[in-house]
């Protein structure tokens, strides 16, 4: 076969502008987190309820609190080699299909019990369908926008978290905290029937896997169709990997081990922030003298936040990475603190949790993107769902932490203080990463370091 039709499929990528085929696969994503991100959330906004309805404590609930969180852990570190193997976009409509006939389901529970078990399998759906939706995005991303494009589709995930406070607000009083778990199952329900459709695999996955020529072709032509000339597609990556070598054998790699365990810690400490406040947060205001509504209210400005994950994203495509998100963890740290100070007035304690909430949802927003850019096609997407999957043992940690710290009889300002600690840890961690894995800020107008020059002349030529 000749070579002088070949063509490199990032570079493609990299030089066409972003067609409407792209959108189509960013919008389906952002729409499958959103969903990931509202079903996550929904458990903490129905606790009260929980408590009022089934008469439980506080440490009753840690359980079902976490129970997702450990469904969510063993989906993802299970998702990322299967997709690997087997394809992202199977792996990315059986995980919508799951998590959306368990949040149907987990609606009828008649217990505690049957409600923990129904969260977890929940749970397996979610973490199986983030990492992947992470993962497709980004091979779908020109390498100079991927930060930015990637970090843009995450947001999704505390936008749906913040979006299913406002809507839990509206819809308990009115119908029930089962309705929440209702809507939760029926949304992606609708979603996995358009995905069927219109979600393609990943261009970038078929090459690697040696796939037709012509099927290629056909994904890469709703891209542009100076596609159709190319008899042939490779696939540069910036750093060599074995033939053969698994997805996990590429993140535990001793080029990349330290890395990726940096990756690990940081995401880890992120998530015992967000789910130790995210579960928590109506049950601390409340305790702490405002109304159920307002808690509830005050709370969902927290995930809000995460609409400035695209300007982190947007900085992240021209500076070092690494310490961008350094920094949104360490004024993470701060502003947690701040809301234990504050509580008395409403009016601050408004601004000052929508501000905790824009620094930690644009640090943790920022993680997949950071991570997606350091492993190659082999093992992107056991690297991003390993960070995901072993990161929510964070979130597992943090919705006991606060059960404990309750337990203790901690005061509020103090919960505040030892939740703000792990944003700290998060920070050290990809100092770490930088001084093991130097990042440097890219390069404007430059395509990404070991992507060979996709001549467009040459293509369009053949035609």
């Amino acid at each position: 076969m000749s070579t002088s039709n070949a063509v490199d499929v990032q570079s493609f990528i990299d030089h066409e502008p972003f067609s409407a085929f792209q959108w189509l696969i960013f919008v389906l994503c952002f729409l499958i987190v959103l969903l990931d991100g509202f079903d996550t959330a929904a458990i903490g906004y129905i606790a009260p309820s929980l408590i009022q309805e089934w008469g439980v404590t506080k440490p009753d609930l840690a359980p079902v609190l976490s129970a997702a969180l450990f469904g969510l852990a063993a989906g993802a570190l299970l998702s990322g080699p299967l997709a690997d193997r087997l394809g992202r976009r199977l792996v990315l409509n059986v995980a919508v299909l799951v998590f959306a006939a368990a949040s149907l389901v987990s609606a009828f529970a008649p217990d505690l019990q049957a409600l923990t078990v129904l969260r977890f399998l929940t749970g397996l759906g979610l973490g199986a369908a983030m990492p992947n939706a992470v993962t497709l995005i980004s091979e779908y991303s020109p390498g100079k926008r991927r930060a930015l494009i990637t970090t843009a589709m995450f947001s999704g995930f505390p936008l749906g978290a913040a979006f299913g406070g406002f809507l839990a607000a509206w819809m308990i009083p009115h119908f029930g905290w089962r309705s929440v778990l209702v809507l939760g199952g029926i949304a992606p329900i609708v979603l996995v029937a358009v995905m069927l459709i219109w979600l393609p695999e990943s261009v970038r996955y078929m090459v690697a896997k040696g796939m037709s020529t012509e099927r290629i072709r056909a994904v890469l032509g709703r891209i542009s169709a100076a596609a159709a000339g190319a008899s042939a597609f490779r696939l540069t990556e910036t750093v060599a990997v074995a033939d053969g070598q698994s997805g996990l054998g590429v993140v535990l790699s001793r080029s990349r081990i330290v890395g990726s365990v940096m990756l690990w810690l940081a995401y880890f400490m992120g998530l015992v922030i967000f789910y130790a406040l995210i579960n928590w947060m109506p049950i601390l205001f409340k305790e702490a003298g405002l109304d159920p509504k307002t808690a509830t209210l005050v709370s969902a400005l927290f995930p809000l936040g995460g609409c400035a994950a695209v300007f982190f994203g947007w900085l992240m495509d021209r500076f070092n990475g690494n310490r961008i998100v350094a920094i949104a963890y360490a004024l993470t740290a701060v502003s947690v603190f701040a809301i234990g100070q504050v509580v008395s007035n409403v009016g601050v304690l408004v601004v000052v949790v929508f501000l905790a909430g824009t620094m930690m949802n644009a640090a943790q927003v920022s993680m997949p993107a950071l991570a997606a850019t350091f492993y190659p096609t082999q093992g992107r997407a056991t690297g991003v769902a390993w960070m995901l999957g072993i990161g929510r043992f964070g979130g597992i940690a943090g919705s006991f932490l606060v059960a404990e710290l309750a337990r203790r009889k901690l005061g509020f300002s103090d919960v505040f203080l030892v939740v703000a600690i792990p944003g700290l840890l998060a920070m050290t961690a990809l100092v770490v990463k930088q001084f093991f894995h130097p990042e440097t800020a890219p390069e404007q107008g430059e395509a990404p370091a070991g992507g060979a020059p996709y001549l467009k002349e040459q293509v369009q030529g053949a035609h």
